[in-house]
């Protein structure tokens, strides 16, 4: 099973360690697309800090994160699990997993992101901020820019099992499955229940529980079907919606009534 994540806008703090290694992180398809985003941001904030805070989308209280973009290459590295934070993250809460547990995370979770594409939990990266709606002045609109690396990625990483897409949409324009990838896809839309609509809060913490679950069971569904029996055993309402054609994704919506 491959589970694709979408990151968080706040992160952790970088580590004290050593520093990124490009060349160590997973999919290393994406290693040359990636020193290129990299050498631009940086470029980039290292420059006009008015036009690095305009291009990256922050607001005058979040324009200290401009320098932090110039020290990518030299800040500690920590595990990308433990970077990324945010109402998923916190649900999902990695640290606290069993050694078991945390071991089918290294193996099946996916971050997608602006900068590194997609890495594993377990992957060292820096604190950064670059989010995929980011169009950099010389490489452009940034979810154009993965579609190619990641088109040839992506189907490697996710072999012959389960594709759980959990992403926001500012991501999945980054990598969309085709063909018989996606016919063993399953896109998650979380519900209220009381109204029938996406909740942002609901929506992200229960996505982050759905993981944890998975993990903590040591489930491992085959394939969609198998996936939503496996939910419902888990004690989620799940309605489901198969593909009315092959090559195409199924629909799984997650009703709830309240996050704690």
């Amino acid at each position: 099973m491959l589970v694709l994540l979408p990151p968080s806008e706040g992160k952790a703090p970088s580590g004290r360690g050593t520093a990124l290694k490009l060349e160590s992180l997973s999919l290393p398809g994406l290693t040359e697309a990636r020193r290129a985003v990299l050498d631009e941001l940086a470029e980039l904030c290292a420059g006009d800090e008015e036009k690095a805070r305009e291009v990256l989308g922050l607001s005058e209280g979040l324009r200290g994160e401009i320098a932090k973009n110039t020290e990518l290459r030299s800040a500690g590295a920590r595990p990308a699990g433990e970077i990324y934070t945010g109402v998923l993250y916190d649900a999902l809460d990695l640290a606290s997993l069993d050694t078991a547990a945390k071991r089918r995370a290294s193996r099946s979770l996916l971050v997608f992101s602006g900068l590194w594409g997609a890495v594993r939990v377990t992957d060292r990266i820096p604190s950064y901020r670059c989010s995929m709606g980011v169009r950099l002045p010389g490489l452009g609109a940034l979810g154009a820019h993965w579609r190619t690396p990641m088109a040839a990625a992506l189907p490697e990483a996710a072999g012959d099992g389960l594709v759980l897409d959990l992403r926001s949409s500012a991501y999945t324009g980054a990598w969309k499955p085709k063909g018989e990838v996606a016919g063993r896809t399953a896109t998650v839309r979380v519900l209220h229940a009381p109204t029938r609509k996406v909740v942002s809060h609901f929506n992200k913490a229960t996505k982050g529980r759905i993981v944890r679950s998975l993990l903590a069971a040591g489930a491992a569904p085959a394939g969609p079907a198998e996936l939503v029996e496996t939910l419902r055993d888990l004690g989620y309402e799940v309605e489901v919606q198969a593909p009315a054609r092959a090559g195409t994704a199924w629909a799984l919506d997650v009703l709830v009534n309240e996050v704690h």
